[in-house]
């Protein structure tokens, strides 16, 4: 399974907020400069991610981000299920597969799919965040 780019990013807005203090803001920017993301595309992940609850949003001068709940609240899979376009492994439909009828590929790849799933919701984002000096170090970032 490989998730999308949209996801990945996701991610990592979250990891860089879990390592904020509970009160602190950072803005949009601030995460986009420290991984190098497309500003644009991050404010629609920060506003798909707010609108999920995971994220809190401040408008206005001094308003930034920060993570709406403890990162220990925040189950891997759930996220992966509420930021993920498709989890459909094959699309057996477009165009239709000949072989469709007696194929079992689609149902061992919905095993598979189940599985890694399974796995993501065993952590949440605290478990991304063990060492939280070095992450804080690797991106260049000193926490207020």
């Amino acid at each position: 399974m490989q998730l999308t780019r949209y996801t990945d990013y996701a991610f990592r807005t979250l990891i860089f907020l879990g390592l904020q203090k509970p009160a602190e803001l950072v803005t949009i920017s601030i995460v986009s400069e420290h991984f190098d993301i497309p500003r644009n595309n991050l404010v629609k992940i920060v506003n798909h991610l707010a609108r999920l609850g995971y994220v809190e949003t401040i408008r206005g001068k001094g308003g930034g981000i920060r993570l709406n709940r403890p990162a220990s609240k925040i189950n891997l899979r759930s996220v992966v299920e509420a930021v993920e376009e498709t989890l459909t492994p094959i699309n057996c439909h477009e165009p239709t597969c000949r072989i469709l009828p007696s194929c079992r590929l689609n149902h061992i790849m919905l095993e598979a799919q189940e599985a890694f799933l399974a796995v993501l919701g065993k952590y949440t984002l605290s478990d991304l965040q063990q060492e939280p000096q070095r992450l804080e170090k690797l991106l260049r970032w000193v926490p207020a």
